[in-house]
């Protein structure tokens, strides 16, 4: 059941009907918990198991941790819980290419829910946090269906306790939930969709393209990836607020930023800092001298990348993006006396967007060496059109649309109410329209990191 579908739409009405129909907290929290496990086991019935089974693991494991205060016991309870979600993500992620030559099936969301679970066991460990008493209100906090399949990473301390005392929306939360939505879907419907064709075929068939080609497609892969994640993210926003229950901002527009360590600070936000607290600060982060970093931050990416997929190119994605901010951060402290005039904002903004978009080459490529193919090729047949007209016009407006979209306020009561009023009937039309012709011509879209 995609965010993008009939079928969540009709999903999300009843859940918000009910919702409200039934004002007590007890009542909301089972049924929320239902209508969130109906929700995954919509997926695929034997990754809901493997869901539920993770809940029960990681709150008994977190049950004992706070029962007791001998360090052996807690060591040993937080690396079972470590040892279990971590084995069981590497087994269904990588264990089918190391072992079998094939990829297995991978469960939707068990990179982000595994992530969670860990989280929410570390920070009982660390004493950041007590254990939930409740193995009902956990699971929710586990299955809570706007943000179970991908993202963002929430913390207990920021999701837990909003489903254990629902509240009734108020009228600022639901027009924050209406603008949420519609821009989720305009992104993800409007611009990412309409790009993918495109760019796959490109992508799929590198050897026949043109340099032009291989590089206009992945500066719109670099458009489309957003897009289709910030969408997501947003519709996850959306709905969580339909019920009075805020996520956390996921992306803070990435490509604004003037440097790779301000990037990482605006895109998929929670993950950055989920590997930021349990990974680059217990490894000394800038507390333990200039080689201690480095080593951290290689580390850190180098998971990043493997957290992403199976393949070389996914390392190699990582370990670019780790000399571009072992590179920033040695040359911050050579040249932290220079001042730059104002202007070099802008050049500092495209700097950062074309150093992303080469890394995000390999990231979309099939293969390490299909991205050095398609790298060796940048220079041939710049005289070759880019696409036919038509296409180019409409690849062109998708691309406009896209950078307005960017520079419109993040607070939509800036803009004025009646330019407010004729943006949401556009937009509104042009979710429909495209939303339509897509399904009758090709079906849906699946959200990107849905494979993740």
């Amino acid at each position: 059941m995609s965010f993008n579908s009939l079928e969540y739409l009709i999903f999300l009405g009843i859940v918000c009907g009910l919702f409200y129909l039934f004002p007590d907290n007890r009542v909301r929290k089972w049924l929320l918990l239902l209508e969130s496990l109906f929700f995954y086991f919509c997926w695929d019935y034997m990754a809901g198991f493997l869901l539920m089974g993770t809940s029960l693991l990681t709150w008994i494991c977190g049950m004992q941790i706070g029962k007791t205060e001998q360090i052996a016991k807690r060591r040993m309870w937080m690396s079972a819980a470590c040892t279990v979600t971590l084995g069981s993500l590497f087994f269904f992620k990588y264990g089918g290419v190391l072992f079998a030559g094939k990829t297995l099936f991978l469960p939707a969301g068990i990179s982000f829910y595994t992530f969670q679970t860990l989280a929410y066991v570390l920070d009982i460990y660390h004493k950041r946090a007590e254990p939930e008493k409740s193995f009902t209100s956990y699971t929710l906090f586990v299955s809570f269906f706007p943000q179970l399949v991908a993202g963002p990473i929430e913390r207990t301390g920021q999701l837990l306790p909003q489903l254990k005392q629902f509240h009734r929306p108020s009228t600022q939360e639901r027009t924050d939930a209406f603008w949420f939505l519609l821009s989720g879907y305009f992104h993800k419907v409007v611009i990412a969709d309409q790009l993918a064709p495109w760019v796959d075929r490109v992508f799929a068939d590198y050897v026949q393209a043109s340099g032009f080609q291989i590089l206009f497609a992945t500066v719109l892969f670099g458009v489309q990836i957003y897009c289709d994640f910030y969408g997501y993210s947003e519709i996850a926003r959306g709905s969580a607020l339909l019920l009075g229950i805020r996520l956390s901002a996921n992306f803070r527009h990435p490509y604004r930023a003037q440097s790779i360590q301000d990037f990482w600070h605006r895109w998929h936000i929670s993950l950055t800092k989920w590997f930021t607290d349990y990974v680059y600060i217990p490894l000394g982060g800038n507390q333990k001298g200039t080689l201690r970093q480095i080593g951290a931050i290689a580390l850190v990416f180098l998971l990043s990348g493997l957290w992403h997929g199976v393949g070389w190119h996914f390392v190699a994605w990582g370990a670019i993006h780790a000399i571009y901010q072992i590179s920033e951060r040695l040359g911050q402290r050579s040249l932290k006396e220079f001042h730059a005039p104002r202007w070099m904002g802008n050049m500092k903004q495209i700097r950062v967007f074309l150093l992303v978009t080469f890394a995000w080459l390999f990231f979309r490529a099939e293969s390490l060496q299909a991205a050095f193919q398609m790298l060796m090729r940048l220079g041939e047949g710049w005289m070759h059109p880019v696409a036919d007209f038509h296409e180019l016009m409409w690849l062109l407006f998708l691309l406009g649309s896209f950078v307005i979209s960017e520079r419109l306020p993040d607070d939509k009561n800036q803009i004025p109410e009646s330019f407010r009023a004729l943006m949401v009937f556009y937009t509104v039309l042009a979710i429909l329209f495209v939303g339509l012709y897509q399904l009758t011509s090709h079906g849906e879209n699946a959200f990107i990191y849905f494979q993740f």
